[in-house]
């Protein structure tokens, strides 16, 4: 079996979360949590190349989205950038995973579970059992799943933004401070979906400059 599955047999019942966007400085966080109710040969197979998202071509997420969505109990949570300014990165965040692995214990009605965090902080104000795993998007099936869940649905999310702002090439850059994307900033300024607080030393760099 899948070294990923064989991580989250260990602890019967789980739950994995994950999330996207945290770097970029235009457009929302995204979240993503998933609970595979039966494992079975067919889903292994299917999902043979499930890793973490960053480390899978745009085809092969793509594909391993609609498996996902097609097998497990799942729920993707976008946090606007509204909050994250009001708010920080860091909670805005934490708030999309706790929202989606919280639709999932709900949809799923799991008495027993744990849930899987990816990275090194625990989701705030949860009340159901949880543990942090560190690059757990390359150790459990589960946060790995919820990692493409929510890469592919961030990425579908900024391509639907660069249609209102093209200049910015959200398509290509994922809102990521490219040079092309900063180019972009000087030349146009910012807009409603860029994080400002993000760009805090952007800017004080270019008036160092005067």
């Amino acid at each position: 079996m899948n070294k990923l599955f064989d991580f989250d047999k260990t602890y019967q019942f789980v739950i994995g979360t994950d999330e996207a966007g945290r770097g970029p400085a235009a457009g929302g966080v995204f979240a993503a949590a998933v609970y595979f109710p039966e494992v079975t040969d067919t889903l292994v197979n299917d999902l043979e190349k499930l890793n973490d998202s960053k480390k899978l071509s745009e085809k092969v997420r793509d594909k391993l989205f609609d498996i996902i969505l097609k097998y497990s109990i799942n729920s993707i949570v976008n946090v606007e950038v509204n909050e994250i300014e009001k708010f920080n990165i860091l909670n805005s965040s934490l708030k999309a995973m706790k929202l989606a692995c919280e639709n999932v214990a709900n949809q799923s009605e799991l008495t027993k579970f744990i849930t899987l965090v990816d990275g090194n902080k625990l989701i705030k104000n949860y009340k159901f059992p949880q543990k942090y795993i560190v690059k757990g998007d390359g150790k459990s099936a589960s946060i790995a799943a919820a990692s493409i869940l929510a890469k592919v649905s961030r990425d579908k999310y900024m391509k639907e933004l660069a249609l209102e702002f093209p200049q910015y090439r959200w398509d290509k850059n994922a809102g990521y401070l490219t040079p092309e994307h900063l180019a972009a900033i000087d030349k146009y300024g910012l807009t409603k979906y860029h994080r400002a607080s993000f760009l805090r030393k952007h800017f004080e760099k270019q008036l160092s400059l005067f």
